[in-house]
């Protein structure tokens, strides 16, 4: 083991424990939104390609069992972003359809800022899945006007 004064310095100091906390936060808030985000979206491309979304496409497409997709459509129905109806499938309200557009345009933003850097399109696409759920606003712009200065509008 390496005494500490032969590990070498840390490349960035330590922030603040405030900051610290705050970045943390934002953090934990993106990862409570990001299922909700890929539900709705999910949802809404099925309505899209298929005119209904049923428990059973969601399972499969999310690769998840259907009780975790029934659990889940509950939350949703709480939280006011979809309605389901027996035997007609799942369906987005206003709210729902509003979220989806802009987790769809957040996708879009990063999906083809990572192309302008030279990121091959399938890549770009798969990590925008996961990246687009944890930037922040400020951030999200500058990847738009990237994207848009290096062509990738």
């Amino acid at each position: 083991m390496q005494e500490p004064s032969e590990q070498g310095a840390p490349e960035t100091a330590l922030v603040d424990p405030e900051r610290h906390v705050e970045s943390f936060r934002q953090a934990r808030e993106a990862r409570r939104s990001e299922l909700v985000e890929d539900y709705v979206e999910l949802i809404d491309d099925l309505i899209g390609d298929g005119g209904e979304a049923r428990q059973v496409d969601i399972a499969a497409r999310l690769g998840v069992a259907q009780p975790t997709v029934a659990k889940m459509l509950k939350r949703l129905c709480e939280d006011g972003f979809v309605q389901q109806r027996p035997y007609r499938g799942v369906f987005l309200t206003e709210s729902g359809r509003r979220l989806a557009a802009q987790a769809r345009e957040r996708h879009r933003i990063v999906e083809r800022f990572l192309c302008a850097l030279g990121v091959s399109s399938e890549t770009a696409r798969r990590d925008a899945e996961g990246i687009e759920h944890h930037v922040s606003a400020e951030t999200l712009a500058a990847f738009r006007a990237f994207a848009e200065r290096h062509g990738r509008t």
